[in-house]
């Protein structure tokens, strides 16, 4: 099994005693409340999938991963995990050794012990991470309205937490990598998504499953935005697709409780870490990976990754051109292969897609199944699917009465 980023599955799940111990001094005591992105952060930190962080990042490392997209130790980290907090709750915390944490409805996550409170440059970070500052960015909008001050420290959380998922599908890297053994995959390819499955991702899924022993499907279901379709729906139609056109032992969903942060080419070197900590030896790197409203280039996602050696991110990526389906080919096909012209080529921009849902009309079979239309259909006439339209596997297996 590939080794985890730096070479060890983090662990940060506190003891059933200790848990116990510090939720009995929750209420009462100075607490710091998670938003539901910095809660997956949390748990995506104590589980392993962020190895080799074992907190939020104090600030030597923040600053290197700005300006190198390494953690200080040299080690390849694209991304700045970090806590941020306003100034009261600095003053607050200072003379603190450990601050419990717990979410929006008061509820006991665990404890941060605090190494270094410092202060964050907000502009810096969005100009390095997103390569602008422009306001419609939504990363950018996010970082720019962070609090100005840093907290920094190991986390320590619920063991239940663990079990963070959706519908029984695994959010865990212990638990992929298990699945994965059990298989006797040796060769994992890993898909990154957090839209609605079609024709494109189907085609490069499959030509990637040819060369590997096993294909890990890996959606998002953090926080997006708000055009972004629903992870409950989003995940209907990998259901309806993986039962009917994958073969399913070759086949493995889990779930990323992530959430998106629109980082374009950065953000790919950070989702293929990620999959590496899950277990994957591949993974797959389309057009405009992780991009939003045409801040990045097609292909950059792809380019950054020249700038590190095959050796220090242990894991290959598999690049993907702009694939399509062509009239005149037959079948799906890609720059690389097709050589016929734009008009007889089908594909279709999210921002098209969503208009042509919102009009009641139908998706071309040629861009997406007929499973996947009838249920982005249904949402977005009635914003919602009904359970009977390809039930999910929680429903499949529910007892009947």
């Amino acid at each position: 099994m590939i080794e985890p980023h730096g070479g060890e599955l983090v662990n940060r799940f506190l003891s059933p005693e200790d848990s116990e111990r510090l939720a009995s001094k929750a209420e009462g005591s100075p607490t710091f409340t998670l938003s539901s992105s910095q809660l997956s952060d949390v748990v995506l930190i104590a589980n392993g999938a962020y190895s080799p962080l074992r907190g939020f990042l104090g600030q030597r490392d923040y600053e290197a991963v700005l300006d190198s997209m390494r953690l200080q130790s040299g080690l390849v980290w694209p991304l700045p995990i970090v806590l941020g907090i306003d100034g009261d709750e600095a003053a607050s915390l200072k003379d603190r050794d450990q601050v419990l944490l717990v979410d929006e409805s008061h509820l006991f996550v665990g404890m941060i012990e605090v190494e270094e409170i410092y202060p964050a440059d907000r502009a810096r970070e969005a100009q390095s991470v997103f390569r602008t500052l422009d306001p419609k960015h939504p990363g950018v909008r996010s970082s720019l309205q962070s609090p100005p001050m840093n907290l920094g420290g190991k986390i320590w959380i619920r063991r239940d937490l663990a079990e963070l998922s959706w519908q029984g599908y695994p959010a865990d890297p212990t638990a992929t990598r298990r699945m994965f053994e059990e298989r006797g995959w040796r060769r994992v390819v890993a898909f990154q998504t957090r839209n609605p499955i079609h024709r494109a991702h189907e085609y490069i899924q499959k030509c990637a499953l040819e060369v590997v022993d096993g294909l890990f499907l890996h959606p998002l279901v953090g926080d997006t935005t708000d055009e972004d379709v629903p992870a409950e729906v989003r995940m209907r139609c990998y259901e309806a697709l993986l039962s009917r056109y994958y073969p399913p032992n070759r086949v493995v969903m889990g779930v990323f409780p992530a959430a998106m942060r629109y980082a374009g080419p950065r953000e790919a070197i950070f989702h293929a870490l990620v999959r590496k900590n899950y277990g994957c030896t591949h993974f797959i790197v389309g057009r405009d990976h992780a991009g939003v409203g045409g801040f990045y280039g097609p292909y950059e996602a792809q380019q950054i990754f020249d700038r590190f050696s095959p050796a220090e991110l242990g894991i290959t990526p598999l690049f993907f051109d702009y694939t399509f389906w062509c009239h005149e080919c037959g079948h799906m096909a890609s720059e690389k292969t097709c050589p016929h012209p734009e008009s007889l080529r089908i594909f279709l921009s999210g921002t098209k897609v969503r208009q042509l849902l919102l009009e009641g009309r139908e998706l071309p079979a040629e861009f997406t199944r007929k499973e996947v239309a009838e249920i982005l259909a249904a949402f977005y006439r009635d914003g919602r699917v009904p359970e009977s339209l390809y039930p999910t596997k929680q429903a499949r297996a529910a007892p009947t009465t």
